[in-house]
């Protein structure tokens, strides 16, 4: 939908319709009436046609510029695309290995916790202080004699 064709033809109805527009409003200025621009074969005729050259020249200028704007903001845009399909690989290849290094019974409960849609916990276990044998009063009771 977006070819060239449709994006000129847009491009030159605006182009017309600022072109009207602009005729309309430098005849304001000029102190001539509201009605359309007349051309004629007086001396005015030709200021008209001086005036309309003009209104085309800078016209030509505002839409290359912005046709340079477009093209700034495009080469933008491809190059956060990249960047992002980049970021997008580095994190597939990241979830990957997770799950390959994951145990079973981790990814069994990180598919729990998506489908009850709860937020995730630790998968590593609770730290444990280490356990020490129970000590027993020891008994010197010495030599017997």
């Amino acid at each position: 939908m977006n070819s060239p064709y449709y994006t000129t033809v847009a491009m030159d109805l605006g182009v017309c319709q600022l072109r009207n527009f602009s005729i309309s409003f430098l005849s304001s200025l000029l102190g001539t009436d509201s009605s359309p621009v007349r051309l004629d074969n007086s001396s005015s005729g030709a200021s008209v046609v001086a005036i309309d050259n003009k209104i085309e020249q800078a016209m030509d200028l505002v839409k290359s510029h912005l046709m340079y704007a477009v093209r700034e903001e495009v080469e933008v845009l491809k190059e956060q695309i990249k960047e992002l399909i980049e970021r997008n690989s580095q994190l597939e290849q990241e979830n990957s290995l997770l799950k390959t290094l994951a145990s079973p019974e981790q990814m069994a409960q990180f598919q729990a916790q998506t489908q009850t849609g709860s937020p995730p916990t630790s998968t590593q276990p609770p730290a444990q202080a280490p356990t020490l044998p129970p000590t027993q009063p020891s008994h010197n009771s010495g030599p017997s004699a």
